[in-house]
């Protein structure tokens, strides 16, 4: 038996492979993939049996290949171009840019073509307004702070950073020194002594809205030690307050982008969150900022503070334009 890091390649060339031979015989497909007839049949049946929730096998990609030869009698439309809604797009950039970082990968010149090509498309695509950027919602990090960040790093030099900090909804200017790059969840993070806060931190490079290498040797202090991540970088404080949200659809990314506990999927792709938060107001204000796409299950003098601050947003609102 293959590996699956040798199987799924295989897998995704099968198809237009197939295509563009109809009828060709098992022998033949073996011997262009360098595989047994055996494994052959059994990654055929593989394939077949990719279907949807609630339905067969077959209802995706339908085989034909009980005798010496194959044929694709339903392709799903594999043989037209694909086409990708812009959430989609979004999420196939996030991972792929997640996958080019992950260590290990033998082929990241393959992730990164295609990286660039879906990237063409998406700039292509945006004057009709079909993909929805990347920044502040998904894991974009701009190219000049990662080729900054990484320099720093390599070179064992110090850093001023621009970061946004969640919690407390500000951004600061900080001077730090790098200690090492992280990928924990598909996202990257550089830890690295924070001067200001006089301990080691960890910056998620998709809100560092600045970096600049200095001319200065990194010198991170003796006892500083690395962060234990072995068990997940989100620990939730239980002294810390806690919201249940219902996210709709539009607004999914959020349990993404922040920390959430106990994600459970509703019907019609909603999803309903806990989520831990030090500041009520930049709770409020995250609430009110997706126009609706959120709502608060919980507690109850949460719901009540958002909606008294939307009530007085509309309220002067109404003012404005009657003036």
């Amino acid at each position: 038996m293959t590996s699956a890091s040798q199987r799924l390649p295989r897998l995704l060339a099968l198809v237009p492979y197939l295509l563009s031979r109809p009828g060709v015989l098992v022998a033949e497909a073996a011997a262009d993939f360098g595989v047994t007839e055996a494994q052959l049949r059994r990654d055929l049946e593989l394939l077949w049996m990719c279907g949807l929730p609630g339905y067969g096998p077959g209802d995706l990609i339908d085989l034909s290949f009980e005798s010496d030869s194959i044929t694709v009698t339903y392709d799903a439309g594999m043989r037209r171009p694909l086409r990708l809604t812009a959430s989609e797009a979004t999420a196939l950039l996030v991972a792929l840019r997640a996958l080019a970082e992950t260590p290990g990968i033998t082929d990241t010149g393959a992730v990164r073509r295609a990286l660039a090509k879906v990237e063409d498309a998406v700039g292509q695509a945006r004057p009709a307004g079909v993909v929805v950027g990347l920044e502040g919602r998904e894991s974009f990090v701009r190219s000049e702070v990662r080729a900054a960040v990484q320099d720093a790093t390599t070179r064992r030099r110090a850093a001023r950073i621009r970061y946004y900090t969640i919690s407390r909804d500000e951004i600061s200017d900080r001077v730090v020194d790098p200690m090492r790059l992280l990928l924990l969840d598909g996202r990257s993070y550089l830890e690295a002594w924070c001067r200001a806060a006089g301990g080691v931190r960890l910056f998620r490079l998709d809100r560092i809205d600045d970096a600049e290498v200095l001319d200065e040797v990194a010198r991170p202090p003796a006892d500083a030690e690395p962060t234990d991540v072995s068990g997940g970088l989100f620990r939730p404080d239980p002294e810390q307050p806690s919201a249940e949200l219902e996210l709709s659809p539009d607004a999914r990314w959020v349990a993404e982008y922040y920390p959430v506990e106990d994600v459970e999927e509703l019907p019609g792709g909603s999803s309903r969150v806990r989520m831990r938060y030090s500041d009520r107001s930049w709770m409020v204000r995250l609430v009110l900022g997706q126009g609706g796409l959120i709502r608060v299950l919980a507690p109850d003098d949460l719901a009540v503070d958002v909606r008294r601050r939307a009530e007085a947003a509309l309220a002067r609102a109404g003012h404005l334009a009657s003036t």
